[in-house]
């Protein structure tokens, strides 16, 4: 069996929104701070600042990429994309990595060229010094609002883009040291400093490698697995968890469970279950889009009764009066099989043999099993009031027998339907609280046997018993 979650696959549009207000203004600040660095870095010809601006002009191309990549992943699932395409964003961010080694090798080669070649003059003023210090400024404000915004939205691409601007930050400091230190005379400084921004990008690269990977992987994020076993196996009814799948797709997390549930349980119960393992994830988990299939299993503590109404369920077989006795060591089992009044003897023998055999296979072999096989009872009937006289006899016969049981009191609501199968009863009436149902089904069907005897044609007579002192049944 199973059970779908409702929990969508892509993020709700204020969240969409919001994450491509934030990437469009990365894109805005990426663009700007690339120009200014590549005016400053031509103007003063440092390696470093030429580092920071190749960097800055990757981070435009890569949020670029960024915001194309959360508006596809806004799309919703379609036949092509059953579980959407949140995972764009994840694309995006495995190209970004890329780019991220592209420009380290770059700048390590430049970098270790002119240390050995001790060429590449340094001229710094004071606006060259203005843009590294406000390109640090920018990068901390625009670092916080990108990690803010993937935090709330879950998004993979503005986390890496959130990355690309705090590496920005830090290798921009390195730049800026390389440049004061240059100014005191030490020439060496500002290809040390453009090796730091490039260890600072090949560890960003890694990083955001690595998770990315992870995600198109579909690796569940450490410990998932055991918190989702641990809240299903929380809900009543369920044994143990089989088999667990979980992956996340950008904001949704995708989740697929076999629970095992006693064979037993009754179909309504089976899906209770499910619809609470669902709910329980959820609270945990709000984003999550949760599929439950059951496993139905055989329980230690299970009755003989308990597996003969299962095999019966299995065979679509309608029974009854189940009896369950041991003679001698030895199981014995009589039921009532319940067959339409039009099918063969010859057809309703064979399931009743079938039955009998699966039963006695199920309970262990060495089992005697007896069926009774009668009609079952017509879906629908149709009924009409009997004629005044044969009801008052009815009422008058039935008055009669109840009176001479002393435990019965208080009859009422009586009601005489005529069908084409005959005659239906029902009445109500009251015993004393402390009475045994065996008591009371013994009085009843007493009264039921006596009373079809007395008025021909009689074919059910239903009694509802009530305690006294209980307020009377309404119709």
């Amino acid at each position: 069996m199973n059970s779908e979650g409702q929990g969508g696959n892509v993020s709700p549009p204020d969240a969409m929104s919001e994450k491509s207000r934030v990437a469009t203004w990365s894109l805005f600040a990426s663009f700007t701070l690339a120009v200014a660095k590549f005016v400053a870095a031509l103007f003063s010809g440092s390696l470093g600042l030429l580092s920071e601006a190749f960097h800055s002009l990757l981070d435009f191309a890569a949020t670029g990429v960024t915001l194309f990549a959360i508006r596809y992943a806004e799309r919703p699932a379609d036949d092509d994309h059953p579980f959407g395409h949140a995972k764009m964003e994840s694309v995006a961010a495995l190209i970004e990595t890329g780019m991220l080694f592209g420009v380290t090798g770059w700048i390590v080669y430049e970098a270790l060229h002119r240390l050995t070649s001790g060429t590449g003059e340094v001229e710094i003023s004071w606006w060259v010094l203005a843009v590294v210090v406000a390109s640090i400024v920018i990068d901390f404000n625009r670092s916080r609002a990108l990690q803010a915004t993937a935090d709330r939205t879950q998004s993979e691409a503005l986390a890496a883009d959130a990355l690309h601007f705090r590496a920005d930050l830090w290798s921009s400091c390195a730049v800026l040291t390389g440049l004061l230190l240059s100014l005191a005379g030490f020439a060496w400084a500002d290809p040390a400093a453009a090796l730091v921004v490039a260890v600072f990008v090949a560890h960003a690269a890694f990083g955001l490698g690595k998770r990315t990977l992870a995600t198109l992987l579909d690796a569940a994020p450490a410990g998932l697995s055991v918190n989702l076993t641990e809240i299903a196996t929380g809900v009543n009814g369920v044994l143990s968890v089989s088999r667990i799948r979980c992956r996340p797709a950008g904001p949704t997390l995708f989740v697929e469970l076999t629970v095992d549930v006693a064979r037993t349980l009754h179909v309504s119960r089976i899906v209770d279950i499910k619809q609470e393992v669902v709910r329980a994830i959820r609270r945990a988990h709000p984003s999550a889009d949760v599929n439950i299939s059951t496993q139905p299993v055989e329980i230690d503590d299970e009755s003989a009764h308990d597996k003969i109404m299962h095999i019966a369920q299995v065979h679509d077989a309608a029974i009854h009066h189940v009896t369950v006795q041991v003679t001698d060591g030895r199981l014995a089992v009589s039921l009532d099989l319940e067959v339409d009044g039009e099918t063969p003897l010859i057809t309703a023998h064979e399931k009743a043999t079938a039955l009998e055999t699966a039963i006695r296979d199920g309970l262990g072999g060495d089992v005697e099993v007896e069926s009774h096989i009668e009609p079952s009872p017509p879906a629908l009937l149709h009924g009409r009031e009997p004629s005044a006289r044969l009801s008052t006899t009815i009422r008058a016969e039935l008055a009669r027998l109840a009176k001479k049981e002393k435990p019965l009191s208080d009859l009422h609501n009586i009601r005489i339907r005529q069908t084409e199968e005959g005659l239906f009863v029902h009445y109500h009436c009251r015993f004393a609280p402390e009475t045994s149902v065996q008591a009371v089904h013994d009085v009843v069907d007493r009264i039921e046997i006596r009373l079809g005897e007395a008025i021909k044609n009689v074919a059910r007579v239903v009694a509802h018993a009530e305690p006294v002192g209980i307020e009377r049944h309404k119709l």
